[in-house]
Order: structure tokens, then sequence, then C-alpha cells
């Protein structure tokens, strides 16, 4: 029989064994985890959950509002563990994979100016200042090639060049890895092969070059040469790449989806929509496949863009909310995956952190696709071996190297060789050059029967050497005809100096006047001349020429008192001093133009007689806002008041002493102040328009002494211009205190001396 003693110690050793065993097993525990392998996948979470799979699909510019999207799932902690997109899927999905915060993309988004991106043409500052020259002409802007007989046309409305070097900035931490699952989050961009139509995958290369291949809509943007394949937009072959998603190894994948562009019946009213909606079928019939495959597990989140179009860039700010809302209907299906706070936090500081350091450049080189030498191209780059990488160093370098109108890219690109880090900066000639061909028209009309008209034809062949040298052929036709031959060839790989020869021949129409003025008759004068020169340029902005030019020619009377034809010839020797730093050749808001020459006619160089003459010519031009003020003034002057006919100075026109016709007035001195206010009125990058005013006052004088404020003319004009694909086009009423008025229909350049 158990005594009450006997129980109690029964009751204390059972306590005794039990622990003992839990110590035993805790201790056995301990020493299995120390010795056991790390388990698979990441270490820094503390439970096993599905790998998660973004997808991005394409849509332009209601790509946006995947931002919104990767907001809430930030918001919400959902883990992404791949990342892939098409078009500008790719670009936000890439943005985020190379480390970037959605309120960083939401900050460049929205403060990219997409206009100007998607517009090649380099700003005016940074073109070659010969290109600036080109301004004063009249030809249109386009400039197809001419080859072997054969019209040559560029593959695309847009290379992609303020484009390519937007995204190499915005990717610069990741600018060296090759393989896009080394980035923080691995990635996938997708493409489509333009020879086969098929899909093309990228995961490896450069990163820039990978979202340009993906977002490169045929037509619209040029082609991607990319690891030997032609590539452009990938929402032709796949435009929800869930398939990507899971064969990077997504067990689940959460869309953003951007919804179908097919129009409606009544959206479809022309060829070319008939055209694009042949396109958004192959848009919205790959997305259906791929959307099909989704399952319960899956989040599908739809954004409803409504008005937003792929085109309409200028609307982003509306289209980022878009996706956070749409997110957020999608709550209960995300939270399902969502982290605690700690994991989270454990999951985003596993991935890799680009290294934001400048590193100091081992080499520099160039990668040269076109005719000119080396030496040309690496004299535009100041980025030397040793220095870290200046960006707006670099990007200014590669805009002024493609305002050489040479190239139909040029790009720079961080690369890592044999363990060192340079910059390589790659140069594509135009593939449709390197012969252009131009039209020009030049026309103005008061529309009571005195009008000039003027068509071009130009052929210029560039580069005609390694060192940029330049054949031009023209002919007018109209009422002054002529043609015209121009070599222009620089003398070292930086064109500092150059060397210039022209040949034309000209028809001018021009009134004479005696002594007080009065129009005796009207004459037309033609002839052939010679010019030839040597100059230095300054960068973008100017030059000094020195040069010789040689006349021949007659002089008849068209209408006026009878007399016989006369024939003349002028030489002279002449010094110009050329400054252009306007922002806008035909509008200008910001900047100067200024002239500075004298000329020189000597008998003993050949001239009938000896006379001297100058022009000096200013202008400045201020903005604020949409709206603009032009200052300027234009002096020129015959010394001794003996310049023959053909030599003497025109004036008349609109801008030019409104109210008179084209050139109407002649003298021997000639003077002109100008002051235009202008009010820019759209701001479509491919058709800005502007409304504007003017006030000016100026005369021509047969003689020196007669030049006074009492007897200059005061004129103004009223007008409405555009910067259109054909050129300035304005149309204005003019009048003067003459008590002449004409309105005008003006195409072409008018701010030039």
């Amino acid at each position: 029989m158990e005594t009450p003693m006997n129980d109690l110690l029964t009751h204390l050793l059972r306590r005794l064994t039990v622990a003992g065993n839990t110590l035993l097993c805790l201790a056995l525990a301990a020493s299995l985890a120390q010795a056991a392998p790390a388990p698979v996948g990441n270490p820094a979470e503390s439970v096993k959950r599905p790998k998660i799979g973004l997808v991005l699909a394409g849509g332009g510019a209601k790509g946006a509002a995947h931002v919104g999207v990767l907001k809430v799932l930030e918001e919400m902690r959902i883990p992404i563990d791949y990342v892939a997109g098409t078009s500008m899927g790719s670009i936000v999905g890439g943005l985020y994979a190379s480390g970037m915060s959605p309120a960083q993309i939401e900050h460049e988004m929205v403060t990219i100016a997409w206009g100007d991106v998607f517009n090649d043409a380099p700003l005016r500052q940074d073109r070659s200042f010969r290109r600036k020259l080109d301004d004063a002409l009249y030809v249109f802007k386009a400039k197809p090639g001419f080859n072997d007989g054969e019209l040559q046309l560029p593959l695309a409305a847009v290379h992609g060049q303020k484009f390519s070097l937007q995204l190499n900035r915005l990717l610069l931490p990741v600018a060296q890895v090759r393989n896009f699952d080394e980035l923080p989050i691995p990635y996938r961009a997708v493409a489509t092969d333009l020879e086969t139509g098929q899909e093309v995958i990228l995961g490896k290369g450069t990163m820039s070059g990978a979202l340009r291949a993906s977002m490169a809509v045929p037509g619209a943007f040029d082609p991607v040469d990319y690891d030997g394949k032609l590539l452009v937009d990938g929402g032709i072959s796949n435009n929800v790449p869930v398939s990507v998603a899971r064969a990077m190894g997504a067990d689940i994948v959460i869309v953003s989806d951007l919804g179908s562009d097919l129009l409606t019946r009544e959206q479809i009213t022309s060829a070319l929509s008939v055209a694009g909606q042949m396109v958004n079928f192959l848009f919205a019939l790959n997305s259906q496949k791929q959307l099909a495959s989704l399952t319960d597990k899956d989040v599908l989140i739809s954004n409803k863009l409504g008005d937003i179009g792929a085109g309409s860039f200028d609307r982003i700010p509306e289209a980022i909310p878009v996706g956070d809302v749409a997110a957020r209907k999608m709550a209960d299906s995300l939270r399902r995956y969502s982290l605690s706070a700690e994991d989270y936090a454990r999951h985003v500081a596993a991935r890799s952190v680009p290294d934001r350091t400048p590193q100091p450049l081992a080499f520099v080189k160039v990668a040269n696709k076109s005719r000119l030498s080396d030496d040309v191209i690496r004299n535009y780059i100041e980025a030397k071996p040793g220095d870290p990488l200046d960006i707006p160093q670099m990007e200014r370098n590669v805009q002024e190297l493609f305002g050489l109108d040479v190239f139909e890219a040029v790009r720079y690109e961080i690369k890592e060789e044999d363990g060192q880090t340079g910059v390589v900066v790659h140069a594509k000639e135009k593939p449709w050059g390197p012969g252009y061909l131009q039209t020009g028209l030049i026309t103005s009309s008061n529309f009571e029967g005195d009008a000039a008209f003027r068509l071009g034809l130009a052929y210029t062949l560039m580069p005609l050497n390694a060192l940029n040298g330049e054949l031009r052929l023209a002919a007018q036709v109209g009422d002054e005809p002529g043609a015209f031959a121009e070599i222009f060839q620089p003398l070292d790989p930086g064109a500092r100096y150059f060397a210039n020869g022209a040949l034309k021949f000209q028809s001018q129409n021009i009134n004479s006047y005696d002594a007080d003025g009065n129009n005796l008759a009207e004459n037309r004068a033609k002839f052939t001349e010679l010019n030839l020169a040597l100059g230095r340029q300054f960068g973008t902005w100017g030059e000094v020429r020195m040069g010789f030019a040689r006349a021949a020619g007659d002089i008849e009377v068209k209408t006026g008192p009878p007399a016989p034809a006369r024939d003349f010839d002028t030489a002279e020797v002449y010094l110009r001093l050329t400054a252009d730093k306007l922002d806008n050749a035909y509008f200008p808001t910001e900047g100067h133009l200024a002239l500075a020459e004298w000329r020189v006619s000597r008998e003993v160089l050949g001239s009938d007689s000896d006379y001297e003459q100058f022009r000096l010519g200013y202008l400045q031009t201020y903005k604020w806002g949409g709206d603009s003020i032009i200052g300027a003034v234009n002096l020129r002057g015959t010394i001794d008041d003996n310049a023959p006919l053909q030599r003497q100075f025109r004036m008349g026109g609109f801008l030019n002493l409104s109210g008179f016709a084209l050139d109407e007035l002649t003298g021997q001195q000639a003077a002109l102040a100008r002051l235009i206010y202008m009010h820019r009125l759209t701001d479509a990058s491919y058709f800005r328009s502007y409304a504007g005013v003017s006030l000016e006052a100026g005369n021509v004088w047969q003689r020196r002494e007669d030049i006074s404020l009492n007897n200059s003319i005061i004129a103004g004009s009223i007008f409405v211009g555009a910067d259109t694909p054909l050129g300035p086009l304005y149309l204005g009423y003019g009048r003067n205190d003459s008590g002449v008025g004409s309105a005008y229909l003006t195409l072409g350049p008018l701010f030039s001396f």
C-alpha cells in the first residue's frame, strides 16, 4: 500500500523524466539545425511561398497605368520575383526591375517631355553651323535618299535618338548588366522578329537596347538591330507575356492588362483606320490567348483607360491613378500573397543594389559605321580615360555629332572589357544616304497681282569624304530662276577650318530709282558668279570667312523707258563674321543672330568700278511663357554711293517694310529696325503655330546724306504663322505710312540677313 509520501515522489520523478526528454529533444533539434544546409530559395524569407511573376502589357501611353499598379503592390507588400513586359510594359517593368521605386518611375514618366523625346530633330544649338546655314534656304524638311537613280526612304518616322539617350540615363546604374537575371529583379522584355514575326524574349544584352526594341512600333520607330535580329514592338507577337513569366519560374502571375484598342464601327472612317484596326487585331488576339491561360490562383488587374489612347503621352498623369484604382479593386485576390512587414522588408533587402558611384573610365572607344574617319567622331567626344563619365557632357557630345545630319543614330554604351569599364560611342550612318534630295518652295503674294514664286530642287551628297565634305547641286524656277553648285570641304577632323567654292547662275528683278527716290524702271539682271572662300568655324555657333566673288552678266529693262541691255563685271573680296545662337530660325524665342560683312570691289581684280559696301545685322529674342519679343536692326550701305545697280540693296515685303511688295525698293543705303511680338497658339512638336504683330521702321536711300529719321517709313503688320513640315508659313496683313497696304501669304524663312 502506497503512502502519500510515495505518491508524491512518484509524481515528481515522472515530471523530471518528461522535462529531461524535452530538453534532450530541444538540444538535438538545435544541433541538427546548425548542421542542416540552407533552404532552397530566398534565405531572407521565413516562410515558404509561391514565386510571383509580374506581367505588364503593352499599350503605349496607356502603360503609365502600370505605375499605379506597382504603387499598390508595394503598399500591400506583394513580393515580386520576376518581371516580364512588352512595349510600354517593358519600359515600366524594366525600370522597376533595375531598382527604381514606383515613386521614382512616376516622377520620370510625368516629367519627361515626351513630345521632344519622340522628335529626333536635335536642338538647333546642337546642330553644326553648316546645317544652321541651311535654314536660310527654302528647302522642305523632308530629306529622302536619292542614290543610283532611286528614291530611298528611312524605315520609320522616328529613329529613337533622344529616346535612347533618355533610357541610357534612367538605366545607368545597371548599364553594365548583360544578364537580366542579375538585375535586382530578374526581367524579360518581349520583341518581335521583323523577318519572321516570331516572339523574341530578351534576357541578355543591354537593358536600354532591349527596352527600345520592345517598343519599336513598326513605321513609327526604327527597328532595332539586336543580337543579329531586326526587332520591332513585342505587342505584335505577345502583348501580355504570361507565358514568359511562367517560363522564368513563376508559380502564379499578376497581370496588369491595358485592354483592347479595337475601333468601333463609327471610328472606322478611312483607309488608315482600317489598316490600324488590322494591327489592333494582332495585339488583341495574342492577348486573349495569354489571358485564357490564367488560373484562379493568378490575379488579373484590368485597367480601364477610357479615351486615353496609346498615343496620349500628354495624359500620362491621368493614366497613373487608373492603375491605382484598378489594383485596389483586386485587393482581396492580391491579399493572399501579402507578406508581413518584417518578411517583406527582408525580401526587398535581399535584392541586389546597383552601384551608382561613378567609376573612372578605363577606355573611350568609337564604333564607327560611317564614311567619316574615326578622328572626326573622336573630335566631338570630350570624355577621357581616367575621368568618371559625365552624363550631361556625353549627351551633349552625342547630340552635336548627330547634329551633323550624317547619322541615323549616335549612342553611347557603358561596357566592361577584360575587367575594365569604359564607354563606346556608336555612330551609324543613314542607310538611305549619302545622296539626299530636297524640294523647296518660297512664295509671297500681296493678293494684288504682285507675287513671288520660286520652286527649287536640291541634291546633296554627304559625306563626300572622310572629313565630311559636301557637294550640293540645286536649280530654281519661278520669277527668279537659277542654278547652283557648291562644294564645302572641312580641312581638319573638327571642321574648324574649311574651304568653300560655289558657282551659280541667277536672274534677279531689280527696280531702279533716281537720286530723289523716283522709280525709273523694272530691270532684269542675269549673271554667273564664282565664289571662293576660306574660313574658320567656332563650334556650332559661328564662323568667319574670307572670300573672292567674281560675277559677269547683263541687265535689261523689263518695264520703263526702253534702253539697250548693258553688260557688267564685278569682282569683290569680302570678310564676313556670322554668329547664330537662335533656338529656331523661323519662330525664334531665345538667342541671337549677328552678321558683320565688308566687301571691296576693285577694277584691278576685273570689276567695272571701285566701290566698298558693308552689312551689319543683329537680332535678339526674349521669351516668357508662350510669348516672345524679337528686336532686330539691319544696316547696309555703300561708302561712296557708287555701287552698280546689280549690287544695290533691296527691301520690301512682309516684316521687311510691310505693305510693299517683295524687294520692291532698291537703293545704295538701307536700314531697317523691327520689333515683333509673338504668342504661341499651339505647341504640337510637328506643328507649332503663332499669332503676332510687328512694328517696322526703315527705308532705302540713293545718297548717304539723305538718311534721316524724318524720311524713314513706318510700317506694321499682324499675322499668324506655323512651323509646318513644309517650312514656315505666314498669313498676314501689313501697312505703312506711305499709304500702301498688302495682305501676304509667305512660305519661307524671314529671320535671316
